[in-house]
């Protein structure tokens, strides 16, 4: 076990990292993830725990716990994390306020899966399209949230926008879900893998519906080549009938800062540990790496190259 020196970042130590036939920093990371009972946060904590015992950590990585992909580059940018779960889009926008040589740039390690937009409504509601929503009561999701932005970019498709909306409401998907169920809201925005669990718990007690955004869709994808169109089945949440919806990527991401071999380990974990992921939650099924390079237009971190290169048809 490497014995680290106090402070933040990559922090010096004199042993080597167990069995990863690397010697200098033992690395002490803060990873940004999201919300329970949300994807990101549970894949977050299994990360840490494989990373820490995959490398011999000294100190085992924070997950902080935040709204989302938004929040989370803005703990990039501060330096308070060196990693973080993102959506694609988030990401991008982010990367585009910086000049291309920034050390807190972000640089993709991999794909993981991808996030799928949930606008829920209760099952008897009268909506059946975006535009019904004007003059509803809407949870858009939390300031520093992905799914704020993609609610706010699929109303402005929609023709309304959100000052259509009769009330902006503002929750996770730890309170959402019980908002609808008692009638304190009509609708709510959640974009994350499918299934999940919150909306699960929400369907086995009170029936719902996803609105459809078929009509919406090409116009957001003519404004953004990050999104496609994605097909939620019915048995995901006892629908009444599939629905098609958004999908964006989520990207595992790390600073431009973080060394090639630091990033390199961390990519090979997440690859040897699939399967718990998986066991997790099942959105991590999708993880492979041939199609983990898929992180476009996030660059990839030259560590999580050289990963690919050496490792090429790698299975786990």
């Amino acid at each position: 076990m490497l014995r680290a020196a106090a402070g933040t970042g990559l922090l010096a130590a004199t042993s080597p990292v167990a069995g990863c036939g690397r010697s200098g920093p033992d690395p002490r990371l803060t990873i940004g993830s999201g919300t329970r009972p949300g994807v990101y946060i549970r894949m977050a904590e299994v990360l840490a725990d494989a990373w820490t015992e995959r490398l011999d950590l000294t100190v085992r990585p924070e997950v902080l716990s935040t709204a989302g992909s938004v929040a989370n580059m803005a703990l990039l940018r501060s330096g308070r994390a060196q990693l973080a779960i993102s959506q694609v889009d988030s990401t991008a926008d982010y990367l585009a306020t910086l000049s291309p040589d920034a050390p807190v740039a972000p640089r993709a390690l991999a794909r993981l899966y991808d996030d799928v937009t949930h606008v829920v409504v209760s099952q008897d509601a009268p909506y059946r399209r975006l535009a019904d929503l004007r003059g509803a009561r809407v949870s858009i999701g939390p300031a520093g949230s992905g799914y704020n932005t993609i609610a706010r970019r699929l109303f402005d498709a929609a023709g309304i926008g959100v000052q259509g909306l009769g009330k902006i409401i503002e929750l996770g998907l730890d309170e959402a879900p019980s908002a609808l169920a008692v009638g304190d809201l009509d609708a709510f925005f959640w974009s994350g893998g499918v299934p999940t669990d919150g909306i699960v718990e929400l369907a086995g007690v009170h029936p719902i519906r996803l609105i459809d955004l078929s009509d919406v869709l090409s116009r957001v994808r003519a404004n953004s080549d990050v999104y496609t169109i994605s097909t939620v089945p019915a048995a995901t949440y006892r629908l009444p009938a599939p629905v098609s919806t958004l999908s964006v990527r989520n990207v595992l991401v790390a600073t431009a800062a973080m060394p090639d071999d630091v990033a390199q380990m961390l990519v090979r974990t997440v690859f040897d540990e699939q399967p718990r992921l998986s066991a997790a939650n099942p959105a991590a099924v999708t993880i492979d790496s041939r199609s983990a390079i898929g992180t476009q237009p996030i660059p990839l971190h030259p560590g999580a190259q050289a990963f690919y290169r050496a490792t090429k048809g790698y299975s786990g």
